[in-house]
């Protein structure tokens, strides 16, 4: 099973321990974890369900293809990090 790592950000706001699901691609994964955290979905898509800019996806230490789509194809092993870039002075 994929493994999805949620950066630390996320806790300060909701529980966001690793899930692990069985999805053959990225926005299958996404889907799963938000069933388990709905409120999660917000913090990382945007209303029209792409990638909210100030959010990095890496698939096995590559950064994810393409930002609205998510179709990547995750192998069963797979480690995704989702992280919340910082930005600030």
């Amino acid at each position: 099973m994929a493994h999805l790592h949620f950066t630390q950000q996320l806790s300060r706001f909701l529980d966001v321990p690793t899930v692990e699901v069985a999805a053959p691609r990225l926005r299958a994964a996404l889907e799963s974890a938000f069933v388990q955290q709905p409120r999660l979905r917000g913090y990382v898509l945007d209303e029209q369900g792409a990638l909210r800019p100030n959010v990095l996806i890496f698939i096995d230490g590559a950064r994810c293809r393409e930002r609205r789509e998510l179709d990547d194809v995750l192998r069963p092993d797979s480690q995704v990090y989702i992280l919340q870039a910082l930005s600030g002075g």
